[in-house]
């Protein structure tokens, strides 16, 4: 039960601790605007240089930026917690570490889906992209595992951020490699061989190459395969994760660097 209450109530205190600094409405711009601003971008880009689809560009920029408040909202639940000097606190308490953790990335999943289903739904309204009727339910069960691995991503990057203090800069360059690697704007088979290979072993390329073909009305068990090799990719990052938080608990506290900012 105490585990249990570790994993809810902890991580929904965690999540609304991000926002103690700012008003809530700050939400909005940040994950709802910023979105649809950086599908329109690459939508137009596509259409000036008679690359892709409207469809292409808007699957591929919303999965996308559900990087961002995944990834850094795990980053910053860990890096806050130390700006705070209150790090030391969470981790000499008796809870266990993997319902600590993996509670305070629930909401975190939550907030990627969100982010990336409005930048799925205003785009294709915005530029008239048709996604069939019945695809809609699939490409959620999709987003939703698309966020889960940039969560488990995000849960390696505040694990560094134990003995790395800039993580927000760690955060801007990871997310810039995902939209570069991931086939967000410009298809995997059409990159490098080595640049398509780094992009097979990142959160979001196998979930949002699935979303696209849903969103052609391809059926789930042709998609099967890419979903199940996307939920691999996060539980996976989730391990790694979890583990570089033990193991870098250690380092810092071997070197005294919890409460340094």
């Amino acid at each position: 039960m105490s585990n249990l209450r570790v994993f809810f109530v902890g991580g929904l205190m965690s999540f609304r601790a991000l926002f103690n600094w700012m008003n809530p409405w700050i939400y909005i711009p940040t994950s709802l605007v910023s979105p649809l601003c950086q599908i329109l971008l690459f939508a137009y880009v596509g259409r000036a240089a008679g690359v892709g689809n409207d469809e292409f560009y808007v699957i591929g920029n919303a999965l996308n930026y559900a990087a961002i408040p995944c990834m850094f909202a795990m980053t910053f639940t860990i890096g806050g917690e130390r700006f705070s000097q209150t790090l030391g606190l969470v981790l000499i308490s008796p809870a266990r570490r993997i319902p600590l953790f993996l509670g305070r990335s629930l909401p975190v999943i939550v907030n990627g889906w969100v982010t990336a289903m409005f930048g799925i739904a205003i785009g294709s309204w915005v530029l008239d992209a048709h996604i069939p009727g019945d695809a809609w339910l699939l490409i959620a069960l999709v987003v939703a595992i698309g966020s889960l691995a940039s969560t488990g991503l995000g849960l390696v990057m505040g694990a560094i951020n134990l003995v790395w203090r800039d993580g927000a800069t760690l955060g801007n360059v990871v997310f810039l490699v995902l939209l570069i690697f991931t086939g967000t704007n410009v298809a995997l088979d059409d990159l490098p061989g080595w640049m398509a290979a780094i992009g097979r072993c990142l959160p979001l390329s196998h979930a949002i190459e699935a979303t696209r073909l849903l969103g052609d009305g391809a059926s789930w068990s042709s998609v099967q395969g890419l979903v199940g090799t996307e939920l691999a990719i996060g539980l996976v990052y989730v391990v790694i994760g979890l583990g570089s938080l033990r193991l870098f608990e250690h380092l810092s506290r071997t070197g005294a660097t919890l409460d340094k900012i």
